[in-house]
């Protein structure tokens, strides 16, 4: 573990001293999250991470709020392909025409989630059983990077028309939004985030 600059806490081991990555670990990963917006928002960064660090989509954080309408999904899922082609020359997020592409499509099938299931967040917590998964992780070695939960989410998400989300990416998002709680028992928001 890793000591904060406060006495007697320390915190999970990837959040490193990064002062942005100190701050999403400390202020959000893991809180569950009970908002359609979120819950896309976290979707289009971990398909962007595919591939890449964490610290890399986070220091693109707020270009990818202002290329996809602070995602609202609404917005993003009505891209047209020249708006697409427009954001493939934006330094500010990651210019993969097929992580572009799949921001957009999984737009039009988040909507069509939300109508089927009446939420995104109804459907994800239903599917795990209505609360967070509290898990007793010792060290990160301990932590997988699939479940059993991930698997399932990630076939069904892909039947339902979505793209980037293998069960790797789904077990970081079930991760972020709090569905599993996966920080290490000695660090400080191992007990802050179970509710």
């Amino acid at each position: 573990m890793q000591r904060t600059t406060e006495p007697n806490r320390s915190r999970c081991t990837w959040a490193g001293s990064d002062p942005l990555m100190v701050a999403y670990h400390d202020k959000e990963w893991g809180l569950p999250v009970h908002d359609d917006r979120t819950h896309f928002e976290f979707l289009v960064l971990e398909g962007a991470q595919a591939g890449l660090s964490w610290s890399t989509i986070l220091n693109k954080r707020e270009g990818y709020r202002r290329s996809f309408a602070d995602f609202d999904v609404a917005k993003v899922a009505r891209y047209s392909p020249a708006k697409v082609e427009k954001l493939l020359t934006d330094p500010s997020i990651v210019r993969n025409r097929a992580k572009v592409t799949a921001t957009v499509s999984n737009a039009k099938a988040f909507l069509d989630l939300q109508k089927d299931e009446g939420s995104f967040d109804a459907y994800l917590w239903d599917l795990a059983g209505g609360k967070p998964v509290v898990r007793r992780r010792r060290s990160m070695s301990d932590i997988p990077a699939t479940s059993p939960l991930s698997r399932k989410l990630s076939t069904d998400l892909k039947d339902r028309g979505f793209r980037f989300v293998g069960p790797t990416v789904m077990y970081a998002h079930l991760q972020a939004v709090g569905v599993v709680n996966d920080h290490v028992v000695s660090c400080f928001r191992w007990s802050e985030v179970q509710g």
